[in-house]
Protein backbone atom coordinates (compact mmCIF):
# COMPACT_ATOMS: atom_id res chain seq x y z
CA UNK A 1 0.00 0.00 0.00
CA UNK A 2 1.16 3.55 -0.69
CA UNK A 3 2.31 5.42 2.41
CA UNK A 4 0.60 8.84 2.44
CA UNK A 5 3.33 10.24 4.71
CA UNK A 6 6.16 9.47 2.28
CA UNK A 7 8.30 12.50 1.53
CA UNK A 8 8.63 13.49 -2.10
CA UNK A 9 10.83 16.18 -3.60
CA UNK A 10 9.18 18.02 -6.48
CA UNK A 11 11.03 18.76 -9.69
CA UNK A 12 11.16 22.45 -8.71
CA UNK A 13 13.11 21.55 -5.56
CA UNK A 14 15.76 19.47 -7.31
CA UNK A 15 19.15 20.92 -8.09
CA UNK A 16 19.30 22.48 -11.56
CA UNK A 17 20.96 20.39 -14.25
CA UNK A 18 23.45 21.64 -16.82
CA UNK A 19 22.03 24.12 -19.37
CA UNK A 20 20.05 22.37 -22.09
CA UNK A 21 17.15 22.93 -24.47
CA UNK A 22 13.89 23.81 -22.65
CA UNK A 23 11.75 20.78 -21.86
CA UNK A 24 8.48 20.61 -23.79
CA UNK A 25 5.50 21.97 -21.89
CA UNK A 26 3.45 19.32 -20.11
CA UNK A 27 -0.10 18.69 -21.22
CA UNK A 28 -3.08 19.27 -18.97
CA UNK A 29 -6.06 17.06 -19.74
CA UNK A 30 -9.38 18.83 -20.05
CA UNK A 31 -12.15 16.72 -18.52
CA UNK A 32 -15.51 18.13 -19.55
CA UNK A 33 -18.44 17.39 -17.25
CA UNK A 34 -21.05 19.64 -18.87
CA UNK A 35 -23.24 16.62 -19.61
CA UNK A 36 -23.03 15.30 -16.06
CA UNK A 37 -22.28 17.91 -13.41
CA UNK A 38 -23.45 20.75 -15.65
CA UNK A 39 -26.70 19.04 -16.48
CA UNK A 40 -27.39 18.57 -12.75
CA UNK A 41 -27.96 22.32 -12.39
CA UNK A 42 -31.66 22.96 -11.70
CA UNK A 43 -33.60 23.38 -14.92
CA UNK A 44 -30.69 22.33 -17.14
CA UNK A 45 -31.55 18.70 -17.90
CA UNK A 46 -31.22 17.80 -21.56
CA UNK A 47 -32.92 15.33 -23.85
CA UNK A 48 -31.01 12.54 -25.54
CA UNK A 49 -30.86 14.59 -28.75
CA UNK A 50 -29.59 17.66 -26.89
CA UNK A 51 -26.92 15.68 -25.08
CA UNK A 52 -25.76 14.23 -28.39
CA UNK A 53 -25.59 17.73 -29.91
CA UNK A 54 -23.41 18.94 -27.04
CA UNK A 55 -21.26 15.79 -27.19
CA UNK A 56 -20.59 16.32 -30.91
CA UNK A 57 -19.46 19.88 -30.21
CA UNK A 58 -17.26 18.76 -27.32
CA UNK A 59 -15.61 16.29 -29.70
CA UNK A 60 -14.99 19.16 -32.16
CA UNK A 61 -13.56 21.13 -29.25
CA UNK A 62 -11.19 18.21 -28.69
CA UNK A 63 -11.65 17.76 -24.95
CA UNK A 64 -9.63 14.85 -23.58
CA UNK A 65 -12.36 13.27 -21.46
CA UNK A 66 -16.10 13.67 -21.95
CA UNK A 67 -18.19 12.77 -18.91
CA UNK A 68 -21.43 11.84 -20.63
CA UNK A 69 -23.71 11.43 -17.63
CA UNK A 70 -24.76 9.43 -14.59
CA UNK A 71 -26.22 6.19 -16.02
CA UNK A 72 -27.80 5.02 -12.76
CA UNK A 73 -29.84 8.23 -12.51
CA UNK A 74 -32.46 7.17 -15.06
CA UNK A 75 -33.06 4.95 -18.07
CA UNK A 76 -33.02 8.05 -20.25
CA UNK A 77 -29.60 9.12 -19.05
CA UNK A 78 -28.28 5.58 -19.42
CA UNK A 79 -29.50 5.50 -23.03
CA UNK A 80 -28.02 8.93 -23.73
CA UNK A 81 -24.62 7.88 -22.36
CA UNK A 82 -24.68 4.74 -24.52
CA UNK A 83 -25.61 6.80 -27.59
CA UNK A 84 -22.73 9.21 -26.95
CA UNK A 85 -20.32 6.32 -26.42
CA UNK A 86 -21.44 4.83 -29.74
CA UNK A 87 -21.40 7.99 -31.84
CA UNK A 88 -18.61 10.09 -30.31
CA UNK A 89 -16.43 7.47 -28.65
CA UNK A 90 -14.51 6.34 -31.74
CA UNK A 91 -10.76 6.06 -32.22
CA UNK A 92 -10.33 9.81 -32.72
CA UNK A 93 -12.86 10.86 -30.10
CA UNK A 94 -12.42 11.69 -26.44
CA UNK A 95 -12.37 9.20 -23.61
CA UNK A 96 -16.02 8.57 -22.74
CA UNK A 97 -16.60 8.65 -19.01
CA UNK A 98 -19.63 8.21 -16.78
CA UNK A 99 -20.21 8.62 -13.08
CA UNK A 100 -21.06 5.94 -10.50
CA UNK A 101 -21.54 5.84 -6.79
CA UNK A 102 -19.26 3.43 -4.97
CA UNK A 103 -21.66 0.50 -5.33
CA UNK A 104 -21.48 -2.58 -7.53
CA UNK A 105 -24.87 -1.87 -9.09
CA UNK A 106 -23.90 1.68 -10.11
CA UNK A 107 -20.52 0.57 -11.41
CA UNK A 108 -22.01 -2.26 -13.46
CA UNK A 109 -24.61 0.10 -14.97
CA UNK A 110 -21.90 2.62 -15.76
CA UNK A 111 -19.65 0.03 -17.41
CA UNK A 112 -22.50 -1.22 -19.61
CA UNK A 113 -23.45 2.29 -20.75
CA UNK A 114 -19.92 3.29 -21.84
CA UNK A 115 -19.08 -0.12 -23.33
CA UNK A 116 -19.49 0.99 -26.99
CA UNK A 117 -16.70 3.58 -26.67
CA UNK A 118 -13.22 2.79 -27.94
CA UNK A 119 -11.70 4.45 -24.85
CA UNK A 120 -13.76 4.54 -21.68
CA UNK A 121 -13.47 5.51 -18.03
CA UNK A 122 -15.47 4.70 -14.92
CA UNK A 123 -15.61 7.62 -12.50
CA UNK A 124 -16.71 6.66 -9.01
CA UNK A 125 -17.02 8.73 -5.88
CA UNK A 126 -17.53 8.49 -2.15
CA UNK A 127 -17.68 11.37 0.33
CA UNK A 128 -14.82 11.63 2.81
CA UNK A 129 -15.67 14.67 4.95
CA UNK A 130 -16.95 13.93 8.45
CA UNK A 131 -20.11 15.95 7.83
CA UNK A 132 -20.97 13.84 4.77
CA UNK A 133 -19.98 10.57 6.40
CA UNK A 134 -22.05 11.23 9.51
CA UNK A 135 -25.12 12.96 8.13
CA UNK A 136 -25.47 11.72 4.54
CA UNK A 137 -23.84 8.30 4.37
CA UNK A 138 -24.10 7.37 8.05
CA UNK A 139 -20.83 5.55 7.64
CA UNK A 140 -17.67 5.32 9.75
CA UNK A 141 -14.25 6.11 8.39
CA UNK A 142 -13.32 2.43 8.52
CA UNK A 143 -16.40 1.54 6.51
CA UNK A 144 -15.56 4.22 3.97
CA UNK A 145 -12.03 2.85 3.50
CA UNK A 146 -13.40 -0.64 2.90
CA UNK A 147 -16.04 0.66 0.48
CA UNK A 148 -13.43 2.56 -1.56
CA UNK A 149 -11.15 -0.47 -1.79
CA UNK A 150 -13.96 -2.75 -2.95
CA UNK A 151 -15.52 -0.26 -5.37
CA UNK A 152 -12.29 0.74 -7.10
CA UNK A 153 -11.22 -2.89 -7.43
CA UNK A 154 -14.61 -3.79 -8.93
CA UNK A 155 -14.46 -0.89 -11.36
CA UNK A 156 -10.90 -1.76 -12.37
CA UNK A 157 -12.05 -5.28 -13.21
CA UNK A 158 -14.43 -3.73 -15.74
CA UNK A 159 -12.26 -0.90 -17.15
CA UNK A 160 -8.57 -0.12 -17.40
CA UNK A 161 -9.23 3.57 -16.73
CA UNK A 162 -10.77 4.30 -13.32
CA UNK A 163 -11.10 7.68 -11.64
CA UNK A 164 -11.83 8.09 -7.96
CA UNK A 165 -13.24 11.25 -6.35
CA UNK A 166 -13.41 11.77 -2.57
CA UNK A 167 -16.48 14.02 -2.48
CA UNK A 168 -16.10 17.15 -0.33
CA UNK A 169 -12.34 16.62 -0.26
CA UNK A 170 -11.55 20.20 0.74
CA UNK A 171 -13.57 19.86 3.97
CA UNK A 172 -12.16 16.42 4.77
CA UNK A 173 -9.55 15.70 7.40
CA UNK A 174 -6.33 15.82 5.33
CA UNK A 175 -4.76 12.78 6.97
CA UNK A 176 -7.87 10.67 6.42
CA UNK A 177 -8.24 11.99 2.87
CA UNK A 178 -4.71 10.89 2.00
CA UNK A 179 -5.37 7.50 3.58
CA UNK A 180 -8.46 7.08 1.37
CA UNK A 181 -6.55 8.13 -1.74
CA UNK A 182 -3.75 5.68 -0.98
CA UNK A 183 -6.33 2.89 -0.73
CA UNK A 184 -7.85 3.97 -4.06
CA UNK A 185 -4.51 3.92 -5.86
CA UNK A 186 -3.60 0.58 -4.32
CA UNK A 187 -6.93 -0.82 -5.59
CA UNK A 188 -6.23 0.38 -9.14
CA UNK A 189 -7.39 4.01 -9.55
CA UNK A 190 -5.59 5.72 -12.43
CA UNK A 191 -6.84 9.25 -11.70
CA UNK A 192 -7.33 10.92 -8.34
CA UNK A 193 -9.78 13.80 -8.54
CA UNK A 194 -9.90 16.29 -5.67
CA UNK A 195 -13.35 17.92 -5.59
CA UNK A 196 -14.01 21.25 -3.94
CA UNK A 197 -17.61 20.12 -3.92
CA UNK A 198 -19.12 23.13 -2.17
CA UNK A 199 -16.72 25.81 -3.41
CA UNK A 200 -15.17 26.26 0.04
CA UNK A 201 -11.48 26.34 -0.87
CA UNK A 202 -9.27 29.35 -1.55
CA UNK A 203 -6.37 29.12 -4.03
CA UNK A 204 -3.46 28.85 -1.57
CA UNK A 205 -5.13 26.13 0.49
CA UNK A 206 -6.29 24.21 -2.57
CA UNK A 207 -2.81 24.35 -4.12
CA UNK A 208 -1.29 23.02 -0.90
CA UNK A 209 -3.77 20.13 -0.86
CA UNK A 210 -3.09 19.28 -4.51
CA UNK A 211 0.65 19.35 -3.82
CA UNK A 212 0.20 16.79 -1.02
CA UNK A 213 -1.85 14.54 -3.30
CA UNK A 214 0.80 14.83 -6.01
CA UNK A 215 3.41 13.71 -3.47
CA UNK A 216 1.22 10.73 -2.62
CA UNK A 217 0.81 9.82 -6.30
CA UNK A 218 4.46 10.30 -7.26
CA UNK A 219 5.88 7.30 -9.07
CA UNK A 220 2.51 5.60 -9.55
CA UNK A 221 1.60 7.06 -12.98
CA UNK A 222 -1.61 8.28 -11.35
CA UNK A 223 -2.95 11.59 -12.68
CA UNK A 224 -4.10 14.17 -10.14
CA UNK A 225 -7.15 16.20 -11.11
CA UNK A 226 -9.00 19.32 -9.96
CA UNK A 227 -12.77 19.72 -9.70
CA UNK A 228 -13.84 23.09 -8.35
CA UNK A 229 -17.22 24.68 -7.74
CA UNK A 230 -17.88 28.40 -7.85
CA UNK A 231 -19.83 29.13 -4.65
CA UNK A 232 -17.32 31.84 -3.68
CA UNK A 233 -16.44 32.76 -7.27
CA UNK A 234 -13.06 31.00 -7.02
CA UNK A 235 -13.55 27.88 -9.16
CA UNK A 236 -11.25 28.94 -11.99
CA UNK A 237 -8.68 30.46 -9.64
CA UNK A 238 -8.61 27.29 -7.56
CA UNK A 239 -8.31 25.10 -10.66
CA UNK A 240 -5.37 27.15 -11.94
CA UNK A 241 -3.73 27.03 -8.52
CA UNK A 242 -4.11 23.26 -8.66
CA UNK A 243 -2.38 23.13 -12.04
CA UNK A 244 0.53 25.16 -10.71
CA UNK A 245 0.75 22.72 -7.79
CA UNK A 246 1.02 19.73 -10.14
CA UNK A 247 -2.49 18.69 -11.20
CA UNK A 248 -2.52 17.53 -14.81
CA UNK A 249 -6.27 17.22 -15.32
CA UNK A 250 -8.88 19.94 -14.85
CA UNK A 251 -12.57 19.09 -14.60
CA UNK A 252 -14.75 21.91 -15.90
CA UNK A 253 -17.89 22.76 -17.85
CA UNK A 254 -18.73 24.96 -20.81
CA UNK A 255 -20.04 28.34 -19.62
CA UNK A 256 -19.30 27.23 -16.04
CA UNK A 257 -22.65 25.42 -15.97
CA UNK A 258 -23.27 23.40 -12.82
CA UNK A 259 -24.93 22.96 -9.48
CA UNK A 260 -25.62 26.08 -7.39
CA UNK A 261 -23.13 28.74 -8.59
CA UNK A 262 -21.64 26.39 -11.17
CA UNK A 263 -18.30 24.79 -11.98
CA UNK A 264 -14.96 26.04 -13.21
CA UNK A 265 -15.60 27.40 -16.72
CA UNK A 266 -13.77 25.40 -19.38
CA UNK A 267 -13.24 28.39 -21.66
CA UNK A 268 -11.73 30.45 -18.85
CA UNK A 269 -9.36 27.71 -17.70
CA UNK A 270 -8.17 26.92 -21.21
CA UNK A 271 -7.61 30.52 -22.25
CA UNK A 272 -5.89 31.38 -18.95
CA UNK A 273 -3.44 28.51 -19.49
CA UNK A 274 -2.88 29.63 -23.08
CA UNK A 275 -2.72 33.39 -22.55
CA UNK A 276 -0.52 33.13 -19.45
CA UNK A 277 1.72 30.35 -20.67
CA UNK A 278 4.57 32.33 -19.14
CA UNK A 279 3.16 31.46 -15.71
CA UNK A 280 1.76 27.98 -16.17
CA UNK A 281 4.11 26.41 -18.75
CA UNK A 282 1.56 23.81 -19.79
CA UNK A 283 -0.72 23.31 -22.77
CA UNK A 284 -4.02 21.67 -23.61
CA UNK A 285 -5.24 19.90 -26.73
CA UNK A 286 -8.39 22.05 -27.00
CA UNK A 287 -9.19 23.68 -30.34
CA UNK A 288 -9.92 27.10 -28.89
CA UNK A 289 -11.53 28.29 -32.15
CA UNK A 290 -14.51 26.12 -31.18
CA UNK A 291 -15.07 27.78 -27.79
CA UNK A 292 -17.63 30.37 -28.88
CA UNK A 293 -19.67 27.78 -30.76
CA UNK A 294 -19.51 25.39 -27.79
CA UNK A 295 -20.84 28.16 -25.57
CA UNK A 296 -23.78 28.78 -27.90
CA UNK A 297 -24.63 25.08 -28.25
CA UNK A 298 -24.63 24.52 -24.48
CA UNK A 299 -26.64 27.69 -23.85
CA UNK A 300 -29.25 26.57 -26.39
CA UNK A 301 -29.50 22.98 -25.17
CA UNK A 302 -29.50 23.83 -21.45
CA UNK A 303 -31.69 26.86 -22.03
CA UNK A 304 -29.45 29.11 -19.92
CA UNK A 305 -28.39 32.43 -21.43
CA UNK A 306 -24.73 33.43 -21.27
CA UNK A 307 -24.28 36.73 -19.37
CA UNK A 308 -22.93 39.45 -21.70
CA UNK A 309 -19.98 40.10 -19.38
CA UNK A 310 -19.00 36.40 -19.27
CA UNK A 311 -15.26 36.02 -19.73
CA UNK A 312 -14.06 34.75 -23.13
CA UNK A 313 -17.47 33.93 -24.65
CA UNK A 314 -19.84 36.70 -23.47
CA UNK A 315 -21.08 39.17 -26.10
CA UNK A 316 -19.17 41.96 -24.35
CA UNK A 317 -15.89 40.03 -24.05
CA UNK A 318 -14.57 41.69 -27.22
CA UNK A 319 -16.87 44.71 -27.35
CA UNK A 320 -15.97 48.30 -26.46
CA UNK A 321 -18.08 51.42 -25.90
CA UNK A 322 -15.73 53.70 -23.97
CA UNK A 323 -14.15 56.23 -26.30
CA UNK A 324 -10.76 55.80 -24.64
CA UNK A 325 -10.91 52.05 -25.11
CA UNK A 326 -12.19 52.33 -28.66
CA UNK A 327 -9.38 54.68 -29.64
CA UNK A 328 -6.82 52.32 -28.15
CA UNK A 329 -8.24 49.24 -29.89
CA UNK A 330 -8.51 51.04 -33.25
CA UNK A 331 -4.84 52.03 -33.06
CA UNK A 332 -3.62 48.71 -31.66
CA UNK A 333 -5.91 45.92 -30.55
CA UNK A 334 -3.59 44.71 -27.79
CA UNK A 335 -4.06 47.93 -25.83
CA UNK A 336 -7.27 46.53 -24.38
CA UNK A 337 -7.56 42.94 -25.65
CA UNK A 338 -5.25 40.26 -24.26
CA UNK A 339 -6.75 37.58 -26.50
CA UNK A 340 -7.39 37.57 -30.22
CA UNK A 341 -11.17 37.21 -30.71
CA UNK A 342 -10.67 34.91 -33.69
CA UNK A 343 -8.69 32.53 -31.47
CA UNK A 344 -11.88 31.66 -29.55
CA UNK A 345 -14.17 31.63 -32.58
CA UNK A 346 -15.46 35.21 -32.36
CA UNK A 347 -15.61 37.11 -35.68
CA UNK A 348 -13.78 40.14 -34.36
CA UNK A 349 -13.84 43.16 -32.10
CA UNK A 350 -17.10 45.09 -31.82
CA UNK A 351 -17.23 48.84 -31.29
CA UNK A 352 -20.57 49.75 -29.71
CA UNK A 353 -21.55 53.36 -30.36
CA UNK A 354 -23.15 54.97 -27.31
CA UNK A 355 -22.79 58.00 -25.10
CA UNK A 356 -19.32 56.93 -23.93
CA UNK A 357 -17.95 56.60 -27.47
CA UNK A 358 -15.46 59.02 -28.97
CA UNK A 359 -14.92 60.82 -32.25
CA UNK A 360 -12.40 58.31 -33.62
CA UNK A 361 -14.78 55.36 -33.23
CA UNK A 362 -17.57 57.33 -34.92
CA UNK A 363 -15.30 58.23 -37.83
CA UNK A 364 -14.22 54.60 -38.27
CA UNK A 365 -17.80 53.32 -38.22
CA UNK A 366 -18.90 55.92 -40.79
CA UNK A 367 -15.97 54.99 -43.01
CA UNK A 368 -17.07 51.37 -42.84
CA UNK A 369 -20.53 52.54 -43.93
CA UNK A 370 -19.05 54.40 -46.91
CA UNK A 371 -18.96 57.96 -45.52
CA UNK A 372 -15.64 59.82 -45.42
CA UNK A 373 -16.44 63.10 -43.66
CA UNK A 374 -14.35 66.26 -43.42
CA UNK A 375 -13.55 67.53 -39.95
CA UNK A 376 -16.29 70.15 -39.89
CA UNK A 377 -19.03 67.76 -40.97
CA UNK A 378 -17.78 65.10 -38.56
CA UNK A 379 -17.85 67.60 -35.70
CA UNK A 380 -21.48 68.43 -36.45
CA UNK A 381 -22.47 64.77 -36.78
CA UNK A 382 -20.61 63.94 -33.58
CA UNK A 383 -22.46 66.63 -31.61
CA UNK A 384 -25.82 65.30 -32.74
CA UNK A 385 -24.67 61.72 -32.20
CA UNK A 386 -23.88 62.51 -28.56
CA UNK A 387 -27.29 64.07 -28.06
CA UNK A 388 -28.98 61.02 -29.59
CA UNK A 389 -26.82 58.61 -27.58
CA UNK A 390 -27.75 60.31 -24.32
CA UNK A 391 -31.37 59.41 -25.01
CA UNK A 392 -30.74 55.81 -26.13
CA UNK A 393 -28.64 52.79 -25.12
CA UNK A 394 -26.76 52.86 -28.40
CA UNK A 395 -27.02 54.28 -31.90
CA UNK A 396 -27.44 51.73 -34.70
CA UNK A 397 -26.35 52.01 -38.30
CA UNK A 398 -29.66 53.40 -39.49
CA UNK A 399 -29.48 56.13 -36.85
CA UNK A 400 -25.96 57.06 -37.92
CA UNK A 401 -26.94 57.23 -41.58
CA UNK A 402 -29.88 59.50 -40.70
CA UNK A 403 -27.56 61.86 -38.81
CA UNK A 404 -25.16 62.07 -41.75
CA UNK A 405 -28.01 62.67 -44.20
CA UNK A 406 -29.51 65.39 -42.01
CA UNK A 407 -26.22 67.24 -41.56
CA UNK A 408 -25.32 67.08 -45.24
CA UNK A 409 -28.79 68.21 -46.27
CA UNK A 410 -28.55 71.23 -44.00
CA UNK A 411 -25.11 72.11 -45.32
CA UNK A 412 -26.25 71.71 -48.91
CA UNK A 413 -29.77 73.09 -48.47
CA UNK A 414 -31.38 69.90 -49.83
CA UNK A 415 -33.94 67.47 -48.50
CA UNK A 416 -32.24 64.69 -46.49
CA UNK A 417 -31.93 61.24 -47.93
CA UNK A 418 -31.15 58.18 -45.87
CA UNK A 419 -28.64 55.81 -47.45
CA UNK A 420 -29.37 52.19 -46.70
Amino acid sequence: MIDPTTEHTSDDEQAPSAPSAPAPAERVRIFDTTLRDGEQAPGCTMTRAEKLAVARQLARLRVDVLEAGFPAASRGDRDAVAAIATEVGGDDGPVICALARATEADIDTCAAAIAPARRRRIHLFLATSDIHLAHKLRMTREEALARVADAVAHARALADDVEFSPEDATRSDPAFLLEVLAVAVDAGATTLNIPDTVGYAVPDDYAALIARVCELAAGTHTVVSTHCHDDLGLAVANSLAGVRAGARQVECTVNGLGERAGNAALEEVVMALRTRHDRFRVHTGVDTRELARASRVVADCARVAVPPNKAVVGTNAFAHESGIHQAGVIRRRETYEIMNPESVGVDGTTLVLGKHSGRLALRERLRALGHELDDATLACVFERFKALADAAKHVDERGLLRLVADVRAEHEGAAPEVRE
